[in-house]
């Protein structure tokens, strides 16, 4: 029996960020194929700085979210 690997919930996640991020510009990644080289790489290195700091902004909640549970429960 063949077990289909996980993907990482992380690359999904930053998958969708990053395409969010095009499509706020007016691109997708479809559209990204049609641009000349060096517009297609600044906008991709732009949205994978975008859905980096998005990443973070998500785990910082979590662990305040966690935190805040913590602290809760040991009252």
């Amino acid at each position: 029996m063949l077990t289909q690997p996980m993907e990482d919930p992380n690359a999904v996640l930053e998958k969708a960020l990053i395409e969010e991020y095009l499509q706020e510009q007016g691109y997708s990644l479809e559209k990204l194929k049609k641009l000349p080289k060096e517009t297609a790489e600044k906008l991709m290195k732009d949205a994978s700085q975008y859905a980096s700091l998005k990443l973070e902004e998500v785990k910082a909640r979590a662990r305040f979210v966690e935190e805040i549970h913590d602290a809760s429960s040991s009252e």
